[in-house]
Order: C-alpha cells, then sequence, then structure tokens
C-alpha cells in the first residue's frame, strides 16, 4: 500500500475520480446522506490517500481553514476497508502535512460523532458541542502539535 499525498493540480483524472468515487460511495450511497461533496474545496487542498493494485482505498483532504490562524482543517476522511489501519496511516499523513507543508499550528476537523473515538486516538480533543451537519450528528475537535 502506497501512502500519496498530492496538491488537487497534481492529481491524475483517474485518481480525482476515484477519490470522489470512495467519498461518494460512503457519505452519499452508504449512510444515505444526501450532500454536496463537491464543494469548491478541493481545489484548494492537499489530497493524501492509499493506493493499491486495486486502486484508492482510503481518502482524506487537508486544507486551509483560517490561514490568519495558522488553522488548518481535514475532512472528507475515508476508507474503503474498515478497522484495517489505512484510517490512522493516512491520518497521520494528513497531520504531517497539515504541519509540515500548510504549517499549520492548530488542526480542525468536523467529526461525526460515531467516529469519535478514531479521531482521539489520532490526537484530536472535542473543541465544541455537538451539532448536526446533512443530518448527522458532528463535534468539533482540534488536534495541536
Amino acid at each position: 500500500m502506497e501512502i500519496i499525498v498530492k496538491k488537487y493540480n497534481d492529481l491524475t483524472l483517474d485518481e480525482l475520480y476515484e477519490i470522489l468515487k470512495i467519498r461518494n460511495e460512503v457519505f452519499v450511497i452508504e449512510q444515505n446522506c444526501p450532500y454536496l461533496d463537491i464543494d469548491g474545496k478541493d481545489r484548494h487542498s492537499y489530497h493524501v490517500f492509499a493506493k493499491d493494485s486495486d486502486g484508492i482505498q482510503a481518502c482524506l483532504r487537508v486544507l486551509p481553514d483560517n490561514p490568519e490562524l495558522d488553522i488548518v482543517m481535514i475532512g472528507r476522511v475515508v476508507t474503503k476497508k474498515r478497522m484495517s489501519g489505512l484510517g490512522r496511516q493516512i491520518m497521520e499523513e494528513g497531520i504531517r502535512t497539515a504541519y509540515n507543508i500548510l504549517q499549520a499550528k492548530t488542526i480542525r476537523i468536523e467529526a461525526q460523532v460515531q467516529a469519535r473515538g478514531f479521531y482521539e486516538k489520532n490526537g484530536f480533543v472535542q473543541s465544541g458541542e455537538e451539532f448536526m451537519l446533512d443530518n448527522i450528528l458532528h463535534i468539533e475537535m482540534i488536534h495541536r502539535k
């Protein structure tokens, strides 16, 4: 399994297609949550993904959230194979990308409440109250060096 980090403009058409496909399969179809995944933020993001001979197996995006405060956001975290360790691997690379490439002081996520434990294991702490986003309960969490 190869972990790859690319800016939007460096993605191949096939990579972009696979990233959008896996996100659609999980966030829209599996979670039965019709929402606009293609929100214009991908163009300003770094994309972290795990790829093997069968294609992209996990991905996330890292993007500036509040550049004046050195806050970076990680989002759209998804894996095809749950409990495989791929989520942890791409999250670790996403965190490195936020701190090393985007020079973040703080990383912010809007996590689905059901995934709180996953993010806590990756060093995130809850920083806000629960809220509904696209009919799914979420919490804001942050990570600091």
